[in-house]
């Protein structure tokens, strides 16, 4: 049975990569601290401050760098932007020498990246080939994606996902947009005008397992679905889609930067991406309609 290493394990994504995979494969963990699990998964430590990790944990066929503070998790003071850069490039860092250290080749490695490489481009469509933006979302990307390449070497392959807005009921930006779902309101920020390039749970898992066993993927790849809408489009067929009507509000543009600073980029930035390399890779997705997946997410148990 191969092994494949996962970075990142314990969130959003990962933590669903894991269900997905554990059923076929033989699953290490890269965590901070050692854990139990009597899902037959293995934990390791590493210290990405450091640049130090287990190098037993790289006795694997396969692995996926998820790892990341969370972009949206406080406000953007430049110690916090320290950390999200940081915690991104040093994790990759960690790994390549580690690899470097074992002389270990795998087969192919996947890690993340996302869509704010792009930055706040309008009704633009921006596919993998469209340069990068000027603002701090670029500058994170374009230094988490250098590192990513540091790993080249040590595998077969390296391909990157640039994700796009993750839609889950356990977490992300879903059960923030829902918060006002029992007062029978749903808000979209500033015009609405701006794009918002989305993607399931179930597909952005389905697409990392594509890129890790595709022989033919490798590269960049954004991670979204076909079909980008504007906010308030976005947000109307969300709210079209619970079980009761909903009204659709404006959350003022200028209240969100008061409230979030430079942070608010986050909600009012346009990104209308296109995925394809992932189209061209064949790749089938399961809810490339934005209401058959909410359907999906807010009404099975």
């Amino acid at each position: 049975m191969d092994t494949i290493l996962i970075a990142g394990g314990s969130g959003l994504i990962g933590s669903k990569l894991v269900e997905l995979l554990r059923k076929d494969f033989q699953i290490k963990i890269l965590s901070r601290s050692l854990k139990q699990d009597s899902r037959n998964i293995t934990y390791h430590q590493w210290d990405v401050d450091n640049l130090q990790m287990d190098v037993k944990a790289l006795e694997c066929d396969y692995i996926i760098n998820l790892t990341g503070a969370g972009i949206a998790d406080s406000r953007w003071t430049s110690e916090r932007k320290k950390i999200l850069i940081d915690s991104r490039v040093n994790a990759n860092k960690t790994l390549m020498h580690g690899l470097m250290t074992s002389g270990k080749k795998v087969k192919s490695i996947v890690c993340a990246s996302a869509i704010g490489y792009y930055g706040d481009r309008g009704s633009v469509e921006l596919t993998e080939s469209s340069d990068a933006g000027k603002e701090f979302l670029s500058k994170c990307s374009l230094e988490w994606e250098a590192s990513s390449m540091l790993l080249a070497p040590y595998a077969e392959r390296l391909s990157i996902l640039r994700i796009g807005i993750v839609l889950a009921k356990e977490g992300g930006a879903l059960p923030k947009i829902l918060m006002t779902k029992n007062i029978g309101v749903l808000a979209y920020f500033g015009s609405g005008k701006q794009y918002y390039s989305w993607i399931h749970i179930h597909d952005i898992c389905k697409m990392f397992k594509e890129c890790l066993f595709n022989k033919q993927a490798s590269g960049i790849y954004n991670a979204v679905t076909p079909l980008p809408l504007t906010n308030k489009d976005f947000t109307k067929i969300i709210a079209k889609s619970l079980y009761n009507p909903h009204i659709v509000v404006p959350a003022p543009a200028f209240a969100l930067r008061l409230a979030m600073g430079e942070m608010a980029n986050v909600v009012l930035n346009s990104n209308r991406v296109i995925p394809v390399r992932m189209t061209e890779l064949g790749f089938e997705y399961e809810f490339e309609d934005l209401s058959k997946a909410i359907i999906d997410l807010t009404q099975k148990s």
